[in-house]
């Protein structure tokens, strides 16, 4: 049987974003509700859905493989975090981003809340060039 070995901080990690999926399930739910039309959104709002909940999926899977490659690194302290929470942080951020930049009766553009979304953007990319850079150079 292969066994991956965790560190804790990977382990604690990996446990939590596993628990988020519920979050996620629900997030999918909601979307059949808004497909089927029983959920008054604009076209806009209806994109905004789908990209958050897209993006919260796609981003917490990505951010249980870093959990794995953060522990290929020599990366620690506060890098060895970034490389650790980078991806996770990004997957709330950005997928909040969406939904708090269109929330609203009737919205047809993004309100200020869309600043979140570019906070996760930057989390994203800062997470994974530290990690990448970690695992080249370790």
């Amino acid at each position: 049987m292969l066994a991956i070995p965790l560190s804790d901080a990977s382990r604690i990690v990996a446990g939590l974003l596993l628990l988020t999926i519920v979050t996620i399930e629900f997030g999918g739910w909601f979307m059949t509700k808004i497909v089927r039309g029983d959920v008054p959104m604009t076209d806009f709002q209806k994109a905004f859905a789908r990209a958050g909940h897209a993006h919260a999926g796609v981003l917490v899977t990505l951010g249980l493989v870093c959990q794995i490659l953060a522990d290929a690194t020599t990366l620690t302290g506060a890098a060895g975090w970034v490389a650790r929470l980078g991806v996770p942080a990004a997957a709330a951020l950005m997928s909040g981003g969406f939904f708090a930049a269109s929330a609203g009766r009737g919205l047809t553009g993004p309100n200020r809340f869309i600043a979140i979304l570019w906070l996760g953007a930057a989390a994203l990319a800062i997470g994974v060039v530290t990690l990448g850079i970690g695992l080249l150079t370790a």
